[in-house]
Order: C-alpha cells, then structure tokens, then sequence
C-alpha cells in the first residue's frame, strides 16, 4: 500500500495550526498532535487491513483482489470486509455445480412431472432425456462463468478511461498553463486559450462522448445477456388494413 505517512510529511499545509494543547498544531480533520506523532494513529478510517487506515479505499483495487488475493484488503470500507468478500467467492464458487448438476436434475424431474400430468391426447414437445439437458447444462455453465470474468473485465475499461482522462488534463494543464505562466502575459492568455479549447474539445466532448458509447455498449452486451434472450413476441404494428384483411380471410 501507499505509505501516506511519507506522503503528508511532503507536503505544506497539511498540518494545520491549531488552538488547543499537545504541540500547536492538528491534523485536518481535527486531531490535536502531540509531537512525532503517526499518522496512521490519528487517521479515522483505520478499518483494519494491510494498509495505514488513512488512505482512502481504492474501490478497482478491491474489486480485483477479491478473486486474485482472497482475504487481502489494504484499506476496508467497514468491518469485516475480508470475511464477506471471501464469503461471496464461495457462493460464486459454490453456484458452478449447482449450475451444472442440481439444476439439470430439477429441469429433468419438472419435465417428467409435467409429462405424467398431461394427457395423451394432447400434443408434447419432444422430449429430452437427461443426457441431452445435462450436455445443453454444460454449455451453458461454461458460456455463465467465460461470461462473468470477461464481463468483469470489460467493467474495467471505464476505469481505463477514467486514468487516460485525467493523465490528458494533467498533460494539458502543464505544457499549455504552467509552463507559459513564468513568461508574459500574452504568453499565458495564449496558453490559456489552448488548454480551455483542448478541456473543451477533447475533455468534454470527444472523452464525454466516448464514455457515453462505451457505457452504452456496456449495458447493452454484458449488462441485458444475463437476461435478454430475444425471444419474445413480435411487435406488429395496429393496423385497420391488417384487421380487414384477416377478417375478409375468415
């Protein structure tokens, strides 16, 4: 993990003066210091983990430690959070042969059951055997799992998105601002003028736009597969010239 302790020593300001005792000054958030004092001990998100407790929790980090490094969390969002992560890898582990056992089993009794309630008379569909449903099973417990982890991984690229955004704003703000503002005047109303006509066509439109699409392809591709089959009924538009047609017919 990052150490923030190193990181706050670095920087001014950080510690604030403050009125009231210890050595006459305080953390940002109010802690009276007392000299050579730790961070970590006066931060207040210390959850427990491998990290100082003072740096906040990174939410992409998490998410992927969950199934590379299972019980490892370097700064927890609340109590407990290395157990319930690890709990639900075991349901997720747990759901495969269920997937790809029990429920073939209930799908194939559901069959029998509804086979023995009809009538003979009536016309069935054709009947699978447990075989066929355990193979047809199969495949689609592999297509599930192959599904799930390269829909995870494609949640990622908005994160990718996101570092790619703010590296250009980085970029923008110190090669057109920060390095004209030591020069003249006119120098830095031209940099200015480059870095809000690249905020605004790059940042807020062309980055905007694609973060639209992505999201967009997102939810529509990993997001609706898990329960769009496009099977539904076809929509036929109301039409008085259809309605006469097929009564004319009957």
């Amino acid at each position: 993990s990052v150490d923030y302790q190193e990181t706050v020593d670095g920087q001014t300001g950080v510690w604030a003066d403050c009125n009231g005792g210890g050595d006459g000054t305080c953390t940002p958030w109010g802690y009276v210091c007392q000299g050579n004092d730790e961070l970590a001990d006066k931060c207040p998100l210390d959850m427990g983990g491998s990290g100082d407790g003072c740096q906040p929790p990174n939410l992409i980090t998490a998410l992927i430690n969950i199934a590379l490094a299972p019980g490892s969390v370097d700064e927890p969002m609340y109590n407990g959070q290395a157990g319930i992560q690890n709990l639900l890898l075991a349901v997720a582990g747990i759901s495969v042969p269920v997937l790809l056992c029990a429920k073939p089993y209930f799908l194939s009794k559901e069959m029998a059951t509804h086979h023995h309630s009809a009538g003979d008379d009536e016309d069935e569909d054709e009947e699978h055997g447990f075989g066929e449903i355990l193979i047809h099973q199969a495949i689609e417990t592999i297509e599930f799992v192959l599904g799930m982890v390269s829909n995870t991984a494609s949640y990622l690229r908005l994160w990718a998105l996101s570092l790619a955004h703010s590296e250009l704003a980085t970029v923008f703000w110190e090669k057109a601002m920060l390095s004209t503002l030591n020069l003249n005047w006119f120098a830095t109303f031209i940099g200015y003028g480059i870095f809000a006509g690249t905020t605004l066509g790059v940042l807020l439109m062309m980055d905007v736009l694609e973060c639209f699409l992505h999201a967009l392809r997102l939810h529509w591709v990993e997001f609706q597969n898990k329960f769009f089959f496009a099977d539904g009924i076809r929509f036929a538009p109301y039409s008085f010239k259809q309605i006469l047609a097929d009564a004319s017919a009957n």
